[in-house]
């Protein structure tokens, strides 16, 4: 297998246009080393870090001597080349990274990509094939902020971080586990050792950090197929001394940092993202305590342009390790997102569910309140709004097209509510009805004294049995006075049986018996 290795120094590896590893190369130093985008070819011909590939820094022996990993373990600020890099890259014994990728635009691991302060900078495309690994698991602290306690004749408590490292148990003496330390919306600290036995030498190490991308060049795209992980050492034998006085299990080292500066993440089914803490060993040790996993997306879309900025079908774990026999298990790291705005929230910024709003900007999902149902009508239902709903009122729809908006009615429900509801619409309902019978019973009272006076008139001009200077009341002139109409009379003398066959009838000229009356 080609190697290229040192003892002792910084290698600076510069490619014109990208990083090409055959199968099998490996690249290792003690120190640290920077692949640089930038003037000169390599005489490699692949074009990824291929599978079996390694490209390492610090080697695994010379994690405890790195001197710029031990330089992270006390500190508890966050480096500003890693937050905010320079522009350019360059080789510079200060910085705080043991492995920096830079200006390279688009990265394809299917090897191994190793280090204790990994850092990629200016590119564009990072791509982890299903069987590549980017990993700082184990190169972090051998102690550290949160290094677990140990016993001389006891167990080892688990190292903290992102959660408290889990207490260690052993013939009923406990070391407790270290604490939480560090920032989960800007995580940037390495993971924490077990702080071991002296007698045994066997104490474990926490997880290391990984940077991608940062606030001014932050990624485009990381897909992940394979595994990016930062996990705690777990504790993989037993300890004790010479004479065999000695038996407690060291704790697990606590899981370290991820902080990935990007727009848009992919996790693919099988895949795993992870800084979990290490499990304690046996005979009582706790287990090391989650890392911390953070998401800074560079830009999120609302409302009409929202889009998703992750796919997660995959595994991203910051849990604690297990404690063994009756060692406690570490605390939970975190997994965090930047803040999501109004109408999204969690890690990827989703839109709140149907029936819920948001109106302040913040990622936890508590912040995504109902939305009332007491102005929700009864044949409503909440629908869902691209972007989620940023104020009240929630929007809602009718549950069938037979229901009209807003208030989701019939047409019939329409109009009596129009008029109050269905007991002012019954009593209007009513009163109109008994006012409408009136007009018609007057319409038709008038249409009928408007026939009978139709009907005589026209007997007075056709029947010759008339009376030919006979008037109406109507011609009589000044009988439409009212005072002068009621003071009228006329005396008429019918003859007759009054039946069907024979009515009432007007003769032409009165019999003489009763001339002198009419």
């Amino acid at each position: 297998m080609p190697e290229a290795g040192t003892q002792g120094a910084h290698i600076p590896l510069m490619a014109k246009k990208r990083l090409f590893m055959f199968c099998h190369v490996k690249i290792a130093c003690d120190k640290s080393f920077v692949l640089i985008f930038w003037t000169l070819p390599l005489p490699w011909a692949c074009e990824q870090v291929g599978p079996g590939s390694l490209v390492q820094a610090p080697l695994d022996e010379a994690v405890p001597s790195n001197l710029d990993a031990l330089s992270r373990c006390e500190s508890k600020t966050c480096p500003s080349e890693l937050i905010t890099p320079p522009d350019d890259c360059h080789v510079n014994r200060s910085l705080s990274f043991t492995l920096q990728i830079c200006r390279v635009e688009d990265i394809t691991v299917s090897g191994i990509v190793r280090g204790s302060i990994i850092h990629i900078h200016r590119a564009r495309t990072v791509t982890i094939a299903k069987d590549g690994t980017i990993s700082a698991s184990e190169l972090g602290c051998k102690e550290g902020i949160g290094k677990g306690k140990f016993l001389k004749y006891g167990a080892g408590g688990g190292a903290g971080h992102g959660g408290r490292g889990g207490t260690g148990i052993y013939n009923g003496m406990r070391s407790e586990g270290g604490l939480e330390y560090g920032n989960a919306d800007l995580p940037c600290e390495l993971g924490s050792g077990s702080g071991g036995s002296a007698l045994s030498a066997d104490n474990t190490a926490g997880g290391g950090l990984i940077v991608i991308g940062s606030m001014k060049w932050p990624l485009s795209r990381l897909l992940v197929y394979g595994s990016l992980n930062s996990d705690g050492e777990s504790h993989r034998g037993t300890s004790g001394n010479s004479n065999g006085t000695f038996k407690g299990g060291v704790g697990g080292g606590s899981g370290g940092s991820i902080l990935l500066f990007l727009q848009w993440f992919l996790l693919e089914k099988n895949s795993s993202l992870s800084a979990s803490g290490g499990n304690g060993g046996v005979y009582g040790g706790g287990g090391g305590g989650g890392g911390r996993i953070h998401f800074h997306w560079s830009y999120i879309a609302t409302g009409d342009e929202y889009v998703h900025i992750a796919s997660v079908n995959g595994t991203i774990v910051s849990s604690g390790g297990s404690g063994k026999n009756d060692g406690h298990c570490g605390e939970d790291g975190t997994v965090t997102g930047k803040k999501c705005p109004k109408g999204l929230y969690g890690t990827f910024c989703t839109e709140c569910p149907v029936g819920t709003y948001k109106n302040v900007v913040g990622s936890n999902s508590s912040l995504c309140i109902p939305c009332s149902v007491d102005s929700l009508p009864n044949r409503a239902e909440f629908i869902y709004i691209r972007g989620g709903v940023t104020e009240l009122p929630c929007p809602y729809r009718c549950i069938s097209d037979k229901y009209k908006m807003p208030n989701c009615y019939t047409p019939l429900e329409e109009l009596m509510y129009t008029f109050g509801g269905p007991w002012s619409f019954s009593i209007i309902l009513s009163l109109t009805v008994i006012l409408l019978a009136l007009v018609l019973s007057a319409l038709r009272i008038k249409i009928g004294e408007s026939d009978i006076t139709y009907r005589a008139t026209n007997a007075i001009h056709n029947d010759g049995c008339s009376f030919p200077f006979l008037l109406s009341l109507a011609e009589v002139p000044g009988a439409s006075r009212a005072e002068e109409t009621q003071s009228h009379v006329h005396r008429m003398y019918f003859m007759g049986p009054n039946t069907f066959r024979e009515p009432w009838h007007l003769p032409y000229s009165p019999p003489d018996a009763i001339i002198g009356i009419v």
